[in-house]
């Protein structure tokens, strides 16, 4: 009997010292009733072994050695919810797995930085002056950077700011690898792009591999015949006679002299599209095409061509696509590449887009608008069509209405069409591109003498902005500046618009905010009803969505729209969600006749499940880059439509 009280007391030693090992105290008084008084003798030995019957009467614990808690965690009451969990989770694990699969694979092709709002097109030297020397510069744009902000842009495109003879005033490029000093050092260049990236914007520049300047290096070598700059230029004999040069063939230059011009250093002729000042480049030379790609990689996101069409282009600009891939491979990197081909009928146009395994520009630039010279429903309405129609299947548009070559639009139309034509823009399938101080209704400056054997008329748009009323418009402190602003800027300038609800300024960051925030307008289809030589009409719808934006644009005299002939289903009433004239936003109008002023728009809104692009009547006349549905339920874009 003393041996087994003996063995008793050694294993309930055992027992306490296993529950106190935590730090956990418990009474031991109880504990050790609980075991001499319904346990029988040789019980506690047998916590120590698998049988289960041991643990009767015991309850868990903290502190529990393992091989107690081993024998609870076998029973079934603490087994089986533990299992249920464990396939619970690898169940949702895999459900989630394969949701997030389907999501991805059913998922349209996320909008680029370049597709998803508007770009915003500067000409740096009459932007902002900064160092009060009559010139815009890099460091002024900087300073603008709040203003461009506030119109909702997401990418800013500067022309040409290479070291320049500024003969062109935009492509006779000296250096392509140097800042001219008229708009800053590298240093203010490389700033500037740190605070565009800052303020959550893209940043496009030019790139002219079509010439150089005469004042070039490569020039300079390629007319004294060095190396394998001898080539560099399209060099060609031709007969001196006296003063009087006989070109090889009779190719005219866009200026309408003949395009060759006679060196006197190599005693021949060079090829010049531009002006004289301006060879151009020989790019069936390998040495020219890897010089060209070598600066092509010197650049942050973009790419921006400008060349004229020679023999072989389009196999050179496949080449750039290719060197601008190879530097686009990182997340977020994407390096954008589009050309400027005016003068190019549409069909050859089309031709930049690519072949449909073979890229080449994202889009070629479309200033098809920026050339129309009277405002016409017929006239709007056929260079929409005629982009939209030629376009190859997935591409996607773009819309200008003016730029640095052009007249502009309110010189080119009458103030009256500002707004109307901002808003034509913006409803428009693509990327929407303005030209700096379109927003405000900037017109041309009349003809000046700029002491220039340059054609002025080219000036006419490249004016100072207007940023308020003060002297030079806000442009500059300088006592004189490059150009004169325009007459008008004390009526016609940012500070001015800003507070005024009804101006072109409120009403184009209207329009911008509106295409940030609708998909009917990013990534919606679009459909035209009619036009005529006052009106165009067309509808912005997407799959998922039952709401549809109307646009009805007039360009002409005062008319009257009936909607209900062309659009049976419309509702009798329907609400303005913005309209040229602010007084109308909000209210509504009568769907069987809508009488527009000269120059007014209206974007229309109203729900309906008759997509117009699903009825067959319509099927011919509606467009889509790229195709999407939207899920409502799940709040995401799909392309199961």
């Amino acid at each position: 009997m003393a041996e087994d009280k003996g063995k008793r007391d050694s294993i309930g030693m055992s027992l306490r010292g296993c529950r106190t090992n935590n730090g956990f105290v418990q009474n031991e008084d109880i504990l050790e009733k609980e075991l001499d008084l319904g346990s029988p003798p040789d019980s506690a030995v047998a916590i120590l072994g698998p049988a289960e019957p041991a643990l009767q009467g015991i309850r868990p614990y903290a502190g529990m050695p393992k091989e107690v808690l081993f024998q609870f965690s076998g029973q079934a009451r603490y087994r089986v919810p533990r299992e249920v969990l464990f396939w619970l989770t690898v169940a949702s694990v895999l459900v989630l797995t394969v949701a997030t699969i389907a999501i991805i694979a059913v998922s349209p092709k996320c909008l680029d930085w370049w597709q998803a709002g508007p770009i915003y097109q500067i000409y740096p030297r009459s932007f902002k002056d900064s160092d009060q020397d009559g010139n815009g510069d890099l460091r002024g744009i900087q300073e603008k950077l709040d203003y461009i902000a506030s119109l909702n842009i997401k990418t800013i495109w500067i022309t040409s700011f290479y070291k320049s003879s500024l003969k062109d005033f935009r492509h006779g490029v000296e250096d392509f690898r140097e800042i001219d000093p008229i708009f800053g050092t590298m240093k203010d260049f490389e700033d500037l792009v740190a605070a565009i990236h800052d303020k959550g914007l893209k940043l496009i520049i030019d790139f002219i591999p079509n010439h150089t300047s005469d004042k070039h290096a490569w020039f300079q070598l390629s007319r004294n015949r060095t190396g394998k700059y001898t080539d560099y230029y399209i060099w060609h004999d031709c007969r001196r006679d006296g003063g009087t040069t006989t070109p090889p063939n009779n190719w005219l230059s866009v200026y309408g002299n003949s395009s060759w011009h006679f060196d006197e250093v190599r005693n021949q002729c060079y090829f010049h599209q531009f002006l004289k000042e301006q060879p151009d480049l020989n790019f069936h030379n390998l040495d020219v095409q890897e010089e060209i790609k070598d600066t092509v990689t010197h650049y942050w996101e973009l790419y921006h061509d400008f060349t004229t069409t020679q023999v072989g282009m389009h196999d050179i600009v496949r080449s750039f696509r290719q060197t601008m891939d190879q530097y686009s491979r990182e997340p977020g990197r994407y390096r954008f590449m589009g050309t400027e081909a005016y003068g190019e009928s549409i069909d050859r146009t089309m031709m930049y887009y690519g072949l449909p395994f073979i890229q080449e520009a994202d889009f070629p630039f479309n200033n098809y608008l920026s050339k129309l010279n009277t405002p016409s429903g017929n006239s709007v309405f056929e260079v929409i069509t005629s982009w939209m129609e030629n376009m190859p299947e997935g591409k996607w548009p773009n819309w200008m209405i003016g730029g640095p070559d052009n007249a502009r639009l309110t010189s080119r139309f009458g103030e009256e069409y500002v707004n109307i034509m901002n808003m034509l823009i913006f409803t428009l399938p693509g990327t929407p591109i303005t030209y700096y101080g379109e927003e405000i209704g900037m017109r041309n400056i009349l003809a000046t003498n700029l002491n220039e054997s340059y054609d002025v008329n080219t000036l006419l748009s490249k004016s100072p902005m207007q940023w308020d009323n003060s002297s030079n418009a806000g442009f500059s402190e300088a006592s004189h500046t490059w150009l004169p602003t325009n007459s008008d800027y004390h009526t016609v300038n940012v500070d001015v618009q800003k507070t005024n609800s009804r101006s072109a300024l409120k009403l184009y960051q209207d329009l911008s905010l509106l295409h940030a925030n609708e998909l009917l307008l990013s990534r919606g289809w679009f459909c035209y009803l009619r036009n005529d030589s006052h009106s165009v009409v067309y509808t912005r719808e997407l799959d998922g969505i039952d709401r549809v934006f109307l646009v009805v644009l007039n360009f002409g005299e005062s008319t009257t729209v009936n909607l209900k002939e062309m659009i049976s289903n419309i509702p009798t009433r329907v609400r303005i969600r913005l309209s040229t004239n602010s007084t109308y936003e909000g209210s509504e109008v009568d769907t069987y006749g809508i009488l527009l002023d000269k120059g007014e728009g209206l974007i229309l809104e109203y729900n309906t499940k008759n997509l117009l692009h699903h009825q067959t009547a319509f099927r011919n006349r509606c467009f889509v880059s790229n195709r999407a549905c939207y899920s409502s339920v799940l709040n995401i874009l799909h392309s199961l439509c």
